[in-house]
């Protein structure tokens, strides 16, 4: 049944990873929500090299793109980043926690919903975890959207020479896409997903290996001091999008034979993602500088670039119904109580995958801009399941307990995220945004932001 191929993130209960024929499903959509293709093991501690797969998703290709525009101060962020979402996450995993009788910590909470609900309950019993679902789906939504942009684009600078605009593009993927209204389980495409992950992997070191060759083009020059605010906040939203995983470390860290090891786990994961990605980004955009292109695989010789950007559709593609049905089921759970017995209705079920397929696909035909949906869905609903709510959940269950330092650093978190969730509705980036979603079908893609 569906119920046994989704981990405890999506149905709020107290699961752990399994073993044999359905461990790959489960693993597929872990490393969704993570941004990677990773495979979770009830190890005493997960390596380090195999969580790294987690914060490796196709999107770290517009972080290039993000240091075009935010110059020296992108990679301060990229690395702040790192450090505060290590930070956010210990502090989300710590709620999970409450002392007993004897001053021991035992775990009482399994999910971010359970964390949520504790939050609220005096509000209402449920209301966080729907505020935290409804954020998670508008997220994974989000994703898919990124997913048909990218394809477009990447189907565009495949075949230069067919007159057809990246929109148009983008809806021909999706007419691939449509049989995902059939999914009923992850089985059918979880090995397909995991080994593209590892050829997205290959792709970042080829990419690398290929601008290391071009060092004798390199200038710091290229960076800029000064830069565009506007801009800059799409680069922010980039910068924190590549980071997102808080959603998942509650049911990760359940998985751990011994969940003490997950902090160190969680400092050495981010540290080698943040040196991956500053050194992807940066030696990207030395070779390239002000031709950087918002998928920087758009950026390789002909020789390379068609064979690259096929292998990247086909894993954006193959990537497109994890997140497709996670929030799905994210809805059939929230409608059925996580019984579904809504699934007894074929027309139903249809209907809302046929919506969601839609709504995605309607997304992509207005904005499809690869680096300002990352900014956008960094910006709003990454900010605030990364920043936001982690230390203010902390706050609320922890204040007694935390020390003056813990606060002022909680408050300087949740503070910093306040600002990046609402940047997006500063008037400079709003007058960027709106033209852009309402003459893009009107004019069509033939320029790049």
């Amino acid at each position: 049944t569906t119920n046994t191929l989704l981990p405890s993130l999506v149905y709020g209960e107290n699961t752990s990873w399994e073993t044999g024929e359905d461990a790959a499903p489960w693993a597929s959509l872990g490393s969704l929500l993570t941004g990677g293709g990773w495979t979770p093991s009830p190890l005493d501690i997960v390596p380090p090299f195999l969580s790294l797969f987690a914060f490796q998703g196709i999107f770290v290709l517009g972080l290039p793109y993000a240091l075009l525009h935010s110059g020296y101060s992108g990679l301060f962020l990229i690395i702040l980043a790192a450090a505060l979402c290590c930070y956010t996450g210990k502090i989300l995993i710590a709620c999970l926690y409450e002392e007993n009788e004897d001053g021991q910590l035992v775990r009482v909470r399994d999910t971010y919903e359970d964390i949520a609900n504790a939050c609220c309950k005096k509000l209402s019993p449920r209301l966080g975890g729907i505020f935290v679902n409804v954020t998670q789906v508008m997220e994974l939504v989000m994703t898919c959207v990124l997913y048909l942009v990218v394809s477009g684009n990447l189907l565009s600078h495949s075949f230069p020479y067919v007159p057809v605009t990246k929109t148009t593009w983008s809806v021909i993927a999706f007419v691939t896409l449509l049989p995902c209204v059939f999914i009923k389980t992850l089985k059918i495409v979880s090995k397909l997903s995991q080994l593209c992950s590892l050829v997205h992997l290959i792709i970042i070191l080829v990419v690398t290996t290929y601008c290391l060759t071009q060092i004798h083009r390199w200038s710091w020059a290229k960076f800029r001091l000064s830069v565009e605010f506007e801009d800059f906040l799409v680069s922010v939203g980039v910068i924190i999008f590549s980071y997102t995983s808080q959603i998942f470390l509650p049911t990760l860290e359940g998985s751990m034979k011994n969940p003490a090891e997950f902090s160190c786990m969680l400092n050495w994961t981010h540290f080698f993602a943040c040196v991956l990605k500053t050194t992807f980004a940066l030696t990207a955009f030395l070779t390239w500088g002000e031709e950087t292109k918002e998928v920087i695989t758009d950026n390789l010789p002909s020789f390379l670039q068609t064979l690259v950007n096929l292998c990247l559709l086909t894993k954006a593609l193959l990537s497109y119904p994890l997140p497709f049905f996670a929030a799905t089921e994210i809805v059939y759970a929230c409608i059925s109580g996580g019984n579904h017995s809504n699934y007894s209705s074929p027309l139903f079920a249809l209907g809302v995958r046929g919506s969601f397929l839609l709504v995605t696909l309607l997304m992509a035909m207005f904005i499809p801009h690869f680096a300002l949906l990352m900014g956008l869905t960094g910006s709003v609903t990454g900010a605030a399941m990364t920043f936001l709510l982690p230390s203010l959940f902390h706050l609320k269950l922890k204040w007694k307990k935390l020390s003056f330092s813990e606060k002022c650093a909680d408050i300087s978190v949740f503070i910093l995220g306040f600002l990046f969730n609402t940047s997006f509705f500063s008037s400079p980036f709003l007058s960027s945004f709106f033209p852009l979603f309402s003459t893009s079908l009107c004019q069509g893609e033939n320029e790049n932001i």
